[in-house]
């Protein structure tokens, strides 16, 4: 099911647009006030769906984007921006990007939605984006930790049952790996989900590397149902349990999303 949904690219924009103005925008103006005009920065923006809604509310904007063709997509859909000079899309690693060189300003705000999980050495990322920020500026992250029911991404399988198999990610990545390839997995999706298990985060495993990276988290919220499953599989939004919340071993499992805004 999620396979498929997300080939439908005009309908995964729009998803990624409206829950970003339903939830993303609404959580960080809980926690802080955006300028007016506000810079802000996406990192890993595919096809620019969470971009448009903070455009839309007035902001300028930078998508960084290691996908060409995603991007391709994301400069159709923003059109109108891009020729009005609001949005600027970049093609590029963030490892390789040099905020000096490769912007003309820094920026009020970062935003990485289901990004982070997928990024080796997560620690050496929040240190290098200090140096993206303005002063007084903060970062917004969503992302699946990665012990919940589907961390570790199994949703894109093909294979209807390892589609919506919970849990078995969390095997040695030997068994894991087996598993994938016995259902028929062609190995670029093999790679990608053994990718992502190396890469996944827990919430403990985040809050640490923020501290470490000299962040403060500003704003936390962590979800027992996470708000896009509105869209894939017609579920509403809710909250986790604060009990549940507090408890750092079992909310690993029972969270399926955790919205962060650090500030430097």
């Amino acid at each position: 099911m999620a396979f498929e949904f997300h080939k439908d690219k005009d309908r995964y924009f729009e998803m990624q647009r409206e829950n970003a103005a339903d939830y993303v925008i609404p959580f960080i103006q809980q926690h802080t006030d955006l300028p007016a005009g506000a810079h802000v920065l996406e990192i890993g923006c595919a096809e620019g769906g969470v971009l448009k809604a903070f455009l839309d509310m007035g902001c300028t904007g930078v998508g960084v984007e290691l996908s060409a063709d995603r991007l391709r997509l994301a400069a159709t859909y923003l059109e109108p921006e891009v020729k009005a000079g609001k949005v600027r899309l970049m093609a590029q690693n963030i490892y390789d990007t040099d905020p000096k060189r490769d912007f003309e300003h820094l920026f009020d705000l970062i935003v990485l939605k289901d990004v982070i999980e997928h990024i080796p050495d997560q620690g050496r990322l929040l240190r290098k984006l200090q140096d993206f920020l303005k002063p007084g500026g903060h970062i917004f992250l969503g992302f699946p930790p990665w012990q919940m029911p589907f961390g570790g991404h199994q949703q894109i399988c093909r294979h209807r049952l390892l589609s919506k198999l919970p849990y078995y990610h969390l095997l040695p990545a030997v068994a894991y790996a087996g598993i994938l390839k016995a259902g028929g997995e062609p190995e670029h999706v093999v790679e990608e989900l053994l990718e992502i298990k190396e890469t996944g985060l827990s919430i403990g495993q985040f809050e640490k590397l923020a501290v470490e990276a000299d962040f403060n988290i500003l704003g936390k919220q962590l979800y027992l149902i996470n708000p896009i499953y509105r869209y894939k599989f017609n579920l509403n939004a809710r909250k986790q349990n604060k009990v549940v919340g507090a408890i750092p071993y079992l909310r690993n499992f029972l969270t399926t999303c955790a919205y962060y805004l650090l500030e430097r």
